[in-house]
């Protein structure tokens, strides 16, 4: 299972030369060949590499720059974020589609409207419109397929220079020879122009993919008041804030960077981050997350985080890691696309002489089969007619659209989920998801809320059991550690005990040694049989809570157990809904605890979950154990935790789904991560991705499918330059169009009554 990349130090490189989805893969799988390189991201809308190196790899911009380099592109180490930002290379498509049309729309005009086509003066004309639109415009286009040519490759560009280059030669020869007839400068110059008005929409659409996370940034303000001493306030730019600073919030500012509650009380709106709609009460003690919105309240905060640091640019920064991800199922396009090209122009050359050479049978064959699809109109000449198939052929071809399938939907399911609160770490995690059959959910904090209470106690030494679960964060010792003040047990202390040799053994309990030597220990009572502790069984206390879900702990002082606690976690109102959710869309339901059989048997009727679906008193080292258990035999496995004890298990798990904190984010070792801690999102979680892998094979069908059904069109005189030209940008559409479909999917959910 593949999981974020921790420590290593990062490198961002300007990207020249990319065109296409195909350029952007061509630079990421050149810069993950480099030594020592971890991973490697590439942002065709922004020209940018954002490089990952191995922990003790040192980085290397010179290494990147020389792959980037032999790949056909041009790549060097970005500026600081104090210089200027360069332009993007999509923005240059915009003054490729004016002067295009410039040239072309008259020629247009003359040709179609007035027949002016055959006109000597109207093919000067031609000639002076056209040459700008070929030097100008279709500079991008040259410059590509000459750097490819160098690397000894070739892409869309070169079958655009190519194309365009044949009509445009041969109007100039039929030209400057007065041999006369009909010239193709339009069809030349619409060759260009298209095809940069399809790459301009493209940009365009997939700037509406990307907006919304780049929205997420300007959230945050740029400036925050900052708290000095005597207590007076100033204007801050957030840049100068650093950890340990104090804050003011007021009603209705953004908070500028995340930070810990000192003082005061407020309600924030949390929405941008976690999906969640309804507002989080925070007092002394909580965290806040740069960008949300403080509805009521004032409030002093203490900075913990700040810049690329906060929550909100990580979340940020995993979105954008997705989106420039690609599925396993990408790799049969990509296999198709590094010999398409080659092929395309054997095709074309193939078309070119079969009507030079043959061209009553390539006509009469032609005419055949427009009883079946459409009449072509086809050259006067062999000569014409040869380079205008070979023209239509290079033209129609389309790399782009296999290349572009797939990060397509995965930029707007990584988008869609982002929205909801739902981080998928990459494509291949949303491939995984597809295929998921088991979902294994881990009882506390995942089926429960996690907030677990003392309900009951049976015996005394009830101070010694809080101090001893003071030092521990999990749910149960938490709960302990109030337990003093919850039944107004006074210790007969004078002073706080004081422990020796502290420590926690995960899934079990607490130990310390006190200073008469006496070893206490909370904890499970099979840990304490373990440990040599005499635990009555059955007992009468613990049969009667353990029927009612609750779980017991005991405390022992030298292997005597002086009490038995017993709390209760209160399950998620959601839990039976969502269960049922995941079995409608045919997925088994398991549920794991450490909890002994009867507690666990009571949570699991409240959720639904058949008790032979029940794994009861498994610590959190076995739970891993328990995934390859399930998977020996046959199931693909899920794993929901919080996180908690869970990261093994995670890392077994065929897909990991951890139920977590925005703050907590960095560290969770999960394909999909749920931020605003809901259970009830793992169904949502699950549908998308399916959804997301859905599009992205209907994108695959489709670009297979165009490219098998319009390159023999073009070869066979069905299409034109200019209709080819045309139907090749309109292939990307459709895939992108396709993909921002997935924009509706909350929508659609939304309307069966499944989300809020």
């Amino acid at each position: 299972m593949g999981t974020a990349i921790q420590g290593g130090p990062g490198s961002e490189m300007l990207i020249a030369g990319m065109t296409c989805a195909d350029c952007a893969r061509h630079v990421t799988d050149a810069l993950q060949g480099v030594a020592g390189v971890a991973s490697a991201e590439v942002s065709l809308q922004d020209g940018r590499a954002r490089v990952r190196w191995r922990a003790q790899a040192p980085p290397d911009t010179a290494a990147l720059s020389a792959a980037v380099r032999a790949a056909g592109y041009t790549a060097q180490p970005a500026p600081s974020a104090t210089k200027p930002r360069p332009p993007a290379p999509m923005a240059g498509w915009r003054l490729n589609v004016l002067l295009g049309l410039i040239g072309t729309a008259p020629l247009m005009i003359g040709e179609w409207v007035f027949h002016l086509g055959m006109q000597t003066w109207f093919h000067w004309l031609a000639f002076a419109l056209v040459l700008p639109v070929q030097i100008l415009c279709g500079a991008r286009f040259y410059k590509g397929a000459w750097q490819q040519l160098r690397s000894g490759r070739s892409n869309m560009d070169t079958l655009v220079a190519l194309g365009s280059t044949a009509a445009f030669g041969f109007s100039v020869f039929q030209l400057f020879s007065g041999a006369g007839g009909h010239l193709y400068f339009m069809e030349a110059a619409a060759i260009i122009t298209l095809i940069s008005i399809g790459h301009w929409l493209e940009a365009s659409a997939s700037d509406r993919a990307e907006k919304s996370m780049r929205a997420l940034y300007r959230l945050a303000p740029a400036t925050a008041r900052l708290l000095q001493a005597h207590e007076t306030e100033i204007d801050a730019p957030v840049s100068a804030l650093q950890p340990g600073d104090k804050i003011v919030l007021r009603p209705g500012d953004r908070v500028p960077t995340d930070g810990q509650l000192l003082r005061g009380q407020c309600s924030i709106d949390e929405a941008m981050l976690t999906g969640e709609s309804t507002p989080v009460e925070k007092e002394s003690g909580s965290p806040v997350y740069a960008g949300t919105l403080n509805l009521n309240g004032q409030a002093v905060v203490e900075v913990t985080a700040v810049g690329e640091a906060t929550a909100l640019a990580r979340i940020v920064a995993a979105v954008e890691r997705a989106q420039n991800s690609r599925a396993e199922i990408q790799r049969l396009a990509d296999r198709v696309s590094s010999v398409f090209v080659p092929v395309v122009v054997l095709v074309a050359l193939s078309a070119a002489l079969w009507w030079g050479l043959a061209p009553d049978q390539a006509r009469r064959l032609s005419a055949l089969l427009g009883h079946y699809f459409w009449a072509p109109t086809l050259p006067a000449t062999p000569l014409a007619a040869a380079v205008l198939s070979a023209v239509a052929v290079l033209i129609v071809a389309c790399p782009c659209a296999m290349g572009l399938a797939t990060p397509a939907a995965i930029m707007v399911g990584a988008n869609v989920a982002a929205k909801r609160g739902i981080l998928i770490r990459d494509g291949i995690a949303l491939e995984k998801a597809g295929h998921i059959t088991v979902l294994l959910a881990d009882k506390t904090g995942t089926l429960t809320e996690g907030k677990p209470t003392v309900v009951a106690t049976d015996g005394g030494d009830l101070p010694l059991a809080a101090a001893l679960a003071s030092g521990s964060k999990h749910p149960f010792s938490r709960a302990v550690a109030g337990l003093s003040s919850k039944f107004k047990v006074q210790s007969s202390r004078s002073e706080p005990i004081a422990f020796q040799d502290w420590r926690e053994i995960p899934g079990a309990g607490v130990q310390a040694t006190l200073p008469a030597a006496s070893v206490a220990r909370l904890g499970s009572l099979a840990w304490l049989r373990q440990c040599g502790v005499a635990c009555p069984e059955p007992s009468a206390f613990a049969e009667k809570w353990s029927a009612q879900g609750a779980t017991i702990l005991g405390l022992a002082l030298n292997g005597n157990l002086r009490a038995l606690i017993a709390l209760q976690d209160t399950i998620k109102p959601s839990a039976g809904r969502v269960v049922r959710q995941l079995e409608k869309i045919g997925l088994k339901v398991f549920m794991v605890t450490g909890d002994n059989a009867r507690a666990a048997a009571a949570v699991a009727a409240q959720a639904g979950i058949a008790a032979e679906n029940i794994f009861s008193q498994v610590q959190p080292g076995q739970k891993a154990d328990l995934v390859r258990q399930l998977q020996a035999k046959g199931e693909k496995v899920a794993l929901v935790g919080d996180g908690i004890n869970d990261a093994p298990a995670l890392e077994q798990a065929d897909l990991g789904i951890a139920v977590s904190q925005a703050s907590d984010l960095a560290g969770e070792a999960a394909d999909i991560v749920l931020l605003n801690s809901g259970i009830e999102a793992v169904p949502e979680a699950l549908e998308l991705a399916r959804a997301t892998m859905a599009t992205i094979r209907q994108n695959l069908f489709w670009a297979f499918f165009y490219n098998a059904a319009a390159v023999p069109l073009a070869a066979l005189g069905f299409l034109s330059p200019i209709l080819s030209a045309a139907t090749m940008g309109l292939s990307d559409l459709v895939l992108l169009g396709n993909s921002l479909r997935l924009f509706r999917f909350a929508q659609r959910r939304r309307e069966r009554g499944e989300v809020k």
